[in-house]
């Protein structure tokens, strides 16, 4: 699809510079640019999603197997 976007004028040259350095079409740097940028952007969502559901859930350990653990690590066998 084609699309007429802006961008500053520092920006467009960078991205100009690193397509001749990579040899790919502009096209083909925007184009894995925003897949990247999208790919972020769902993992962020992932990982917000991650948080809020541990942000209820206790991170200790229970007692009883605290010590159970602590037991078997103190026996010399």
């Amino acid at each position: 699809m084609k699309v007429a976007v802006s961008i500053p004028d520092a920006v467009f040259e960078a991205a100009e510079e690193l397509a001749t350095r990579r040899r790919c079409s502009r096209s083909n740097l925007y184009a894995e640019a925003l897949e990247r940028l999208l790919a972020e952007a769902e993992d962020d969502d992932v990982t917000a999603r991650l948080d809020a559901v541990y942000a209820e859930a206790t991170s200790g350990l229970d007692e009883t197997l605290k010590q159970v653990q602590a037991d078997a690590l103190s026996d010399p066998w």
